[in-house]
């Protein structure tokens, strides 16, 4: 011992250990606290994330509907319902010699 009484084992018993110690807690604490933060804002992404795709896919539909007027729409529908009359007729007028030929080797699957 030396002349205060303050021994060197009594300053790391009575002093360093209990200052590690809080140390130690305190950063305990600061981890988990953080850990809660991070999951908090995964969670606000998610939520955030999820909301935005909604909003995009309805913009999407809303576009989709303002984008090209009915009456262009009518008239393609009524274009391509004339051109696929023309071609039904077309294979009308061919009937059986537009279906492929079998050979002897083929079975028949009817």
């Amino acid at each position: 011992m030396d002349g205060s009484g303050i021994s060197f084992e009594w300053w790391i018993r009575f002093i360093e250990l209990p200052i590690l110690a809080g140390l130690f807690k305190l950063m305990w604490d600061i981890k988990k606290d953080l850990i809660a933060r991070i999951e908090r804002i995964e969670l606000r992404h998610a939520e955030t994330t999820a909301e935005l795709r909604a909003e995009i896919a309805s913009f999407k539909l809303e576009v989709a509907r303002g984008y090209v007027p009915i009456q262009m729409m009518r008239e393609l529908d009524r274009r391509m319902s004339l051109q696929l009359m023309r071609i039904e007729e077309k294979l009308d007028v061919l009937g059986p010699r537009a279906r492929p030929r079998r050979t002897e080797a083929e079975p028949l699957h009817d």
